[in-house]
């Protein structure tokens, strides 16, 4: 059950960082503009809004291939995950030294920290089942 759930999360994960990843790249300024809070973290630059869509494009398709490859899975997943909880990070500082005020860590959560969180506690997850099941590797585990 343990397992279904986790990789369950992460295909939820991977096809909303893949949404994500789209839509930033396809459409910049209307990203941009309908993601709330955005629009106060600085000017609309499509450039830097397509480079940051190609990283979500790179950490989705990590979840959704590392959900189908076992002996890939703990690579992706922590490589994936350390970037979703570097940007989280990077809103706590930002809060920290007065770039943004603490109501923007509550606006934030649903779509920075609480998807950091998540990939964290998989990424450990899958780090643990690698070591507990060394045959993960096998197409049968899959």
């Amino acid at each position: 059950m343990l397992r279904q759930t986790c990789l369950g999360a992460v295909v939820v994960l991977g096809v909303a960082a893949l949404a994500n990843g789209t839509f930033m790249l396809i459409s910049p300024a209307n990203w941009y503009f309908a993601v709330p809070g955005v629009t106060t973290t600085g000017p609309f630059n499509q450039h830097f809004l397509r480079d940051i869509g190609l990283i979500f494009l790179f950490i989705g398709t990590a979840f959704l291939v590392g959900t189908a490859q076992p002996t890939w899975r703990a690579a992706l997943w922590s490589a994936a995950s350390l970037w979703l909880c570097g940007h989280a990070l990077f809103h706590f500082w930002e809060v920290a030294v007065g770039i943004c005020g603490p109501s923007a860590l509550v606006r934030d959560f649903a779509a920075v920290t609480l998807p950091a969180l998540i990939s964290a506690v998989l990424a450990l997850w899958s780090v643990g089942e690698r070591a507990g099941h060394p045959d993960k590797g096998s197409a049968a585990a899959a």
